[in-house]
């Protein structure tokens, strides 16, 4: 199965610029990959402003995040694969979205999967609500 990750980053991006906020992407530069102007990279990280009016050619792509923007007055390509994006989220109000340094894997077969181990099928289980007064 594919990443969540960039069709998450991609509506969150949607979400953020429809409702006029400012979409800001925190992202991790450890990676070789990562074409970033280094000399505002803190700690291994940058954030950057991926707004419409801040980036052209932005493509939110399913590997890799590209775009050109201006970096004290010079034009830059920028490159970020999409496991660097740590968090992706608003300026504004800080709402958004964080991710892990890995996407979590599917469930590995075994005990305690949902399934009974006779039949293969998911197990049925009864609720368990309590009376609170």
């Amino acid at each position: 199965m594919t990443s969540s990750r960039p069709y998450l980053i991609r509506a969150l991006y949607e979400w953020i610029v429809d409702n006029a906020f400012t979409p800001y992407m925190l992202v991790d530069t450890a990676q070789e990959q990562v074409e970033v102007p280094r000399a505002f990279v803190e700690n291994g990280r940058i954030i950057l402003n991926v707004s419409p009016e801040a980036t052209h050619s932005l493509v939110l792509g399913n590997d890799a995040i590209t775009f050109n923007a201006r970096f004290s007055g010079a034009a830059m390509d920028v490159y970020v694969p999409i496991s660097s994006v740590l968090a992706i989220y608003a300026k504004e109000n800080g709402q958004g979205m964080m991710f892990g340094d890995q996407d979590d894997p599917p469930p590995e077969p075994g005990p305690g999967n949902g399934k009974d181990k006779t039949t293969g099928l998911a197990e049925v289980k009864r609720p368990n609500l309590k009376i609170v007064k």
